[in-house]
């Protein structure tokens, strides 16, 4: 691909979960369709194989690495959970460094197949998210813009001693930050997120293997401060919308409140024929199951029954390691389920230890009538009673949640923009980064009662006690997610959200940033 045969080139470069990569894939998609006259690339993890065809439907290129989405994005809890040895814990990390050098050594391989030996040429750019900084140094080494794009805020902070650290170790480059000129890189966009690149293992790599400087903005014989240069202010789009979050005046002017960044509808359908239907269909109200998938719409919206069900969702939490006892988390269902008259669907997200649970439980339980069985799809099975519908597959949240009472989920920025977005109240388990923030904000914003506590949710033992007190929390937070005053709020903040249009604010700034600066 190099030289794009004098196309300019835009490389959107994304890792992590699901919720990481694909809002930033769906702007790489929108932005092909919109300037059809550059030649773009998307670069993600293999595992996120099924981009690939949606993303050529756009005519975008996707370049897989071999890299775990869960390592690459270091949100793996500490598997010693105090009952490994060190050696365990050496184990660990000893193998998350070698992924990392394998990574970065397929990120540099992609690039320069991207740019090859051919000079940048104007327009020529590069988008990341937070977990693709090799993208950042990457930008450098080719002499082309670097944006950022992320579909959450910054999901970590500085150090508290770095600012200390900093000012210690590089005197004369803090100065450099501190004196910045206005639009330029500053010691406001340091703090805010750029204090990243400036680790360790990132000035190995840069000096080792990409021959720059290996700390960043010096000149790479002196060490000095590049004080002949000065690079803009890095442009930052963030996929959330100011109605949620609080852009505060201490960030960046750089950075940028787009709204929330939503998925085409054709990437959240796992079956081909729900899709098909959804294409034909006139209105998002109606039907969009196919025949096979319709016991799922009987059991959301079926007359006999007096109430909408409870959406519980945890997306990639199981394969990121922290539901370890999926059987536990099954039986705080079926506890809730006792107590209460909520019916639950659950989607697994394909967990396939969870899934197995489930399976395991059905084998065990009473058989369906063969009429209802026969109306199941293969991923789809119903538990206790019949109010539990469990579903591996995906559908389209625009069209679930509605159709919804209350959404209990992780508090990932995805699941809470369409949860927002769709005006129903919302409970929320969170367990790392971003997802406290967002957990924490919901309840602030009157949508979610107080966030719960993970033992509440998926309780690691399935003891009678542990399930009992955490069907009891779980029902409680259910009872208050659905005061009127909650669910008015929630319908107040969808009405303003729907105005929204997060894909296309990023373009523009895109378009008036990159596209049209870069022809003046």
């Amino acid at each position: 691909m190099a030289g794009g045969g004098g196309r300019p080139r835009a490389v959107f470069m994304a890792f992590g979960t699901r919720g990481d990569v694909f809002p930033v894939a769906a702007l790489a998609a929108a932005f092909a369709r919109d300037q059809q006259q550059y030649a773009v690339v998307f670069i993600t993890h293999s595992a996120h194989r099924s981009l690939a065809g949606h993303l050529a439907a756009s005519n975008v290129r996707c370049m897989p690495v071999s890299s775990p989405p869960v390592l690459a994005a270091e949100q793996v809890e500490n598997i010693s959970c105090g009952s490994q040895s060190n050696h365990g814990d050496e184990s660990f990390s000893s193998r998350k460094m070698v992924i990392q050098v394998e990574h970065r050594k397929e990120c540099l391989s992609s690039l320069e197949e991207v740019f090859g030996d051919d000079p940048s040429i104007n327009g020529d750019f590069i988008v990341i998210n937070f977990f693709a900084l090799e993208g950042w140094h990457l930008a450098e080494l080719f002499q082309v813009k670097c944006i950022i794009a992320a579909p959450y805020f910054v999901p970590y902070s500085a150090p508290s001693s770095f600012h200390h650290q900093f000012k210690h170790n590089f005197p004369l480059l803090y100065k450099y930050f501190q004196e910045a000129p206005t639009n330029t890189v500053s010691w406001t966009d340091i703090i805010h997120w750029m204090w990243a690149l400036f680790t360790e293992s990132w000035g190995s790599w840069r000096s080792n293997c990409l021959n720059l400087s290996p700390i960043p903005f010096t000149d790479p014989v002196t060490n000095l401060p590049l004080w002949h240069m000065r690079e803009e202010s890095t442009l930052l789009l963030y996929g959330f919308s100011k109605e949620i979050v609080e852009c505060p005046g201490y960030w960046p002017s750089s950075a940028h409140a787009c709204g929330f960044w939503f998925l085409p509808t054709a990437w959240q359908f796992s079956c081909d024929k729900c899709l098909e239907l959804s294409r034909n269909m006139n209105s998002s109200l109606g039907s969009v199951l196919c025949a096979k998938h319709s016991s799922m719409e009987h059991f959301l919206v079926g007359n006999s029954y007096s109430s909408r069900p409870v959406f519980v969702g945890l997306s990639s939490i199981g394969s990121m390691g922290f539901l370890r006892n999926p059987k536990a988390f099954l039986m705080v269902l079926k506890a809730a389920i006792e107590s209460t008259d909520y019916r639950f669907i659950l989607f697994s997200s394909g967990y396939q230890p969870l899934d197995s649970a489930i399976q395991s439980i059905a084998s065990s339980a009473p058989k369906s009538s063969e009429a209802e069985a026969s109306s199941l799809s293969d991923d789809s099975t119903l538990l206790f009673n019949d109010r539990l519908f469990c579903f591996s597959g995906s559908i389209p949240y625009s069209w679930l949640f509605p159709r919804c009472a209350v959404a209990i989920h992780h508090a990932g920025s995805g699941s809470t923009a369409a949860a927002l977005l769709a005006g129903i109240p919302q409970v929320v388990c969170p367990f790392l980064l971003d997802q406290f923030y967002w957990a924490e904000r919901l309840h602030w914003l009157g949508v979610a009662p107080a966030p719960l506590q993970r033992q509440h949710l998926i309780p690691d033992n399935d003891d009678p006690s542990s399930i009992h007190n955490a069907a009891e929390v779980l029902r409680g937070a259910i009872k208050s997610a659905l005061f009127p005053e909650i669910k008015a709020q929630a319908t107040s903040i969808a009405d303003r959200l729907s105005f929204e249009d997060g894909i296309g604010e990023a373009l523009r700034i895109l378009k008036e940033r990159v596209l049209i600066q870069g022809q003046t």
